[in-house]
């Protein structure tokens, strides 16, 4: 397991562009996720990246967290070679995950979230990525 990305809940993810592109050059890879109903902007930063999230339906997860919580850290991720085998070992250590099985991610990736509430407060994602676009 591998530290991969922190993604960040953004209303705009064009908005957010303009502001993160004044940190530096960023490779940027942009997708949508219709099964998560969300926009993702990925900001390559060497071997991790930055993902903004926009909800692309009012009725996302997504949007409910903006509008509850507002703008700002939504998850932490980290990458794993075998996502179901992970989510098995971590079950037995009494973890709860938001899906039964993986979901589809952005770029062909499986992905799946530890439960805030048995990871001490935080939306921990595990994510078997394929590689980079």
């Amino acid at each position: 397991m591998k530290f991969d990305h922190v993604g960040i809940a953004v209303r705009s993810i064009d908005e957010k562009l303009a502001v993160y592109s004044k940190l530096g050059d960023f490779d940027i890879a942009r997708t949508e996720v219709p099964g998560q109903r969300v926009k993702i902007a990925l900001l390559h930063a060497g071997d991790t990246s930055v993902e903004l999230l926009e909800p692309s339906s009012p009725e996302s997860s997504l949007a409910k967290f903006i509008q509850e919580r507002g703008e700002g850290l939504h998850h932490i991720a980290f990458a794993v070679e075998d996502i179901e085998a992970s989510m098995r070992q971590l079950k037995e250590k009494g973890f709860r995950f938001i899906y039964e099985m993986p979901a589809d991610g952005k770029f062909g990736s499986k992905v799946n979230f530890i439960h805030p509430k048995s990871a001490g407060g935080v939306l921990v994602e595990l994510t078997q990525n394929k590689p980079r676009p």
